[in-house]
């Protein structure tokens, strides 16, 4: 098969989709693999490299689109890139499509082959293709809220691990999947006081018996939610719900409750995000405020440290690679039920439940 792997535009997005070591175990099978110059170098990785390991470098973006059988990317195509995407393209990337009516209109009108890392499942229910940059990003909510919270960025000038005779700062974490425990460890390690909420109980147990004693759990409800935000400094959205868009725990009511320079990071944001308050940003132009209120949701937060995540994604992501590079899509998929659930537009036909629910569009069974 030909692999294509072209520079990601979006702005501030500095991964790449596949490293050279990745490249060289696609072509060790007899793949080609073919990379647009300098796709890798904000990760690190030059052009060179990718040709030690047999991959081939191509100058433009339309020339690695115009040969790819398959196009493995990082971020869902943008405006400037549906026109390259072809009929029966196999498209491997993170999506997000009900979040955008947009893309998958234009996705739909392409008749590719879109399959989202964020929706392969595992038989117990995990995102193995997710879960890499849901760590780099919980993570991070930590590491950019704490920078928020500084005076002169507007927030309240907390430190978030206190000094001797100060108490710490006060973090609320909602949700207790992979981000959100990544956001409690680190925020706990800095020394804060910690809140998860959620709504699996079976979950609070097992985070209650593996976070440290400055970390509690509680059960996530409105109730709960209006009461808590009055008195924490930093609130990390890490709600998500596979493929769909995500619930608004926050409303715009709710900011007059919180004390000015409370900080938001909604890390929930490429699912339209679960502050109702939440507009995408970029790097660049990381935080808004309304009501006082710091917001940071940049929708590539894992873009601002590629080196890690590149890596990351690449071991999470060859596999599948191998399997729909050496199988093709459709045998891939029909051995692997873990890429088949990844499936989420075929041919111009909506085949994710919850895609087709966002913007009212017919369903098409995935045999």
């Amino acid at each position: 098969m030909i692999i294509g792997v072209p520079k990601e535009i979006k702005t501030n997005e500095n991964r790449v989709s596949l490293t050279p070591a990745g490249a060289m175990e696609l072509t060790k099978r007899g793949h080609r693999v073919l990379i647009q110059s300098t796709a890798g170098v904000g990760s690190g990785f030059d052009d060179e490299e990718y040709l030690t390991a047999g991959a081939e470098i191509l100058a433009t973006a339309k020339e690695v689109w115009a040969a790819a059988e398959m196009i493995m990317k990082v971020k869902e195509p943008i405006a400037e890139e549906y026109g390259l995407c072809r009929a029966n393209q196999l498209i491997f990337t993170y999506f997000h499509f009900a979040s955008s009516e947009e893309l998958t209109r234009a996705m739909i009108a392409s008749k590719s082959v879109c399959l989202a890392y964020e929706t392969v499942e595992t038989k117990d229910r995990q995102l193995p293709l997710l879960i890499p940059m849901s760590e780099v990003a919980g993570r991070m909510a930590i590491q950019e809220g704490a920078k928020f919270l500084e005076k002169p960025v507007k927030g309240r000038g907390v430190l978030l691990g206190g000094v001797p005779g100060v108490e710490p700062g006060k973090v609320l974490v909602l949700g207790g999947g992979i981000v959100g425990t990544q956001a409690a460890r680190m925020a706990a390690g800095l020394g804060a006081q910690v809140t998860i909420l959620d709504v699996n109980l079976n979950r609070m147990r097992y985070l209650n018996d593996v976070m440290p004693a400055n970390v509690i759990t509680m059960y996530s409800n409105e109730y709960n939610i209006r009461k808590l935000i009055g008195t924490h400094d930093l609130i990390v959205g890490a709600v998500l719900i596979p493929g769909a868009k995500a619930p608004k725990l926050i409303t715009r009511d709710m900011l007059k409750l919180m004390r000015p320079g409370t900080v938001l990071v909604d890390v929930a944001v490429d699912q339209g995000g679960c502050f109702e308050t939440t507009k995408p940003t970029t790097h660049e132009n990381p935080i808004y405020i309304i009501e006082d209120v710091v917001h940071y949701s940049v929708a590539n937060m894992p873009g601002a440290v590629p080196f890690t995540s590149t890596v990351a994604l690449t071991n999470a992501t060859l596999p599948y690679a191998l399997q729909l590079a050496d199988k093709g899509w459709e045998k891939a998929c029909a051995d692997n039920a873990e890429l088949k659930a990844g499936l989420n537009i075929i041919g111009g036909k909506v085949v994710y439940k919850a895609v087709a629910e966002a913007f009212n569009l017919p369903l098409s069974v995935n045999s």
